[in-house]
């Protein structure tokens, strides 16, 4: 059998630590490179703000390479959907697809941590910590300049390497983006009553905001898309104030909210490259390749996806660069990215409209939409990633 590739994966975050590990575990040699080691990191109220909410298909690739149960995780079984105007509301629930579980809340530094000691155990990983400075692919290689290290060459390069990527920049190639003027207030929150492991999402007509069940029953994980201006008041809050203002904003369906942890904010936007195979030996997955609104909370599952796809490929080619190889993959990547990011602006755009015909219009089709229970299993199945659009590559 031929020797597999020497992949080189750029980013550490929890895809390319999976794609990494996937890989190692499937016998390639792999050097991971970001610029630094994850860190643990606890609120206040005693967990992480970031957190993920991860799909099924998300925990079966953690699981696969033995993440997942390192750390602590949040179960959740139901999902409530509504809005600020009217009163149409969707229902989902895990054992309407014969499962006990939509997905789970897991935070971000101690699943990171926990992907990096498992890497630190494998012979055949590297982990390289300095920052990049030059890509350049060719015939034989892909050869890549660092800020301190050596130049080094490898076989295949696979950019996981975010939003920014550097590899994607280096390279200088095209991205479609959508700037959304909006921002992402993310934060933690102790509620009065139990959060009933249910993911609890209200469509306002600034931005959606959801909460998500953390482990303890009265913490829920918060993230608040709004406008710049609404982000930049509302971190100027006292925590009383704030906590007041979301517990209106979520219509005290968890009663009041009684402690709130450091508010975090970042801009939102979604971007899409054109091509996420551009070159026989870069392959770019996760946010290098397309980033979208977190109101679905699909970003991460997408990237995961992504690996769980590139798996696919890989257990096929020893060679990564192999001829042809990668097509489908990236046309199949390319139409779900595509499908996704227009279905998150539509979204937004919808539930913005305070139009009164178009809002009695949202609600008549939300509340026929909560009625159809097939067309509910089958967009239930999408969004965990076991439906025929997450697909083999």
């Amino acid at each position: 059998m031929a020797a597999r590739s020497n992949i080189a994966v750029v980013g550490g975050g929890l895809v390319g630590a999976s794609a990494a590990l996937s890989l190692a575990q499937s016998g390639f040699a792999i050097t991971l490179i970001d610029r630094q080691r994850p860190q643990l990191s606890t609120g206040t109220l005693g967990i992480d703000i970031r957190n993920v909410a991860l799909s099924p298909a998300s925990r079966q690739l953690l699981d696969s390479v033995g993440v997942f149960s390192a750390v602590q995780c949040a179960p959740y079984s139901a999902m409530c959907v509504w809005e600020q105007w009217g009163s149409g509301q969707v229902t989902f629930a895990a054992a309407d697809v014969g499962r006990t579980e939509l997905g789970w809340l897991v935070e971000m530094s101690p699943l990171l941590c926990a992907a990096w000691t498992q890497l630190d155990a494998l012979d055949n990983v590297e982990v390289l910590l300095d920052t990049i400075t030059d890509v350049a692919p060719e015939e034989t290689g892909v050869a890549l300049q660092f800020a301190t290290a050596p130049a080094r060459r490898f076989d295949f390069l696979i950019a996981a390497d975010g939003a920014q990527s550097i590899v994607r920049q280096a390279l200088n190639l095209n991205v479609v983006s959508q700037a959304l003027d909006q921002v992402a207030l993310a934060t933690v929150v102790r509620t009065a009553r139990p959060h009933q492991h249910t993911a609890w999402q209200r469509f306002l007509t600034e931005g959606p905001l959801a909460f998500l069940p953390a482990p303890d029953e009265h913490l829920c994980s918060i993230v608040w898309s709004q406008s710049k201006a609404s982000v930049k008041r509302r971190l100027a809050l006292d925590d009383d104030a704030f906590c007041a203002e979301i517990g209106h904003a979520i219509e005290h369906r968890l009663g009041d909210v009684t402690a709130v942890d450091k508010r975090l904010a970042f801009p939102l936007r979604q971007q899409r490259v054109i091509n996420c195979a551009p070159h026989a030996r870069v392959l770019l997955v996760g946010d290098a390749m397309r980033v979208v609104h977190p109101l679905a909370g699909l970003g991460v599952n997408l990237g995961l996806e992504d690996v769980n796809q590139l798996l696919l490929v890989a257990h096929r080619h020893a060679d990564l660069a192999a001829p042809g190889i990668w097509q489908r993959y990236a046309r199949q990547r390319q139409v779900r990215s595509q499908m996704m990011i227009q279905t998150m602006a539509a979204l937004q755009k919808l539930y913005s409209n305070t139009n009164p015909a178009v809002t009695l219009l949202r609600n008549f089709g939300v509340q026929s939409f909560n009625a159809l229970d097939g067309l509910k299993r089958q967009v239930m199945r999408e969004a965990m990633g076991l439906g025929a659009l997450s697909g083999p590559a």
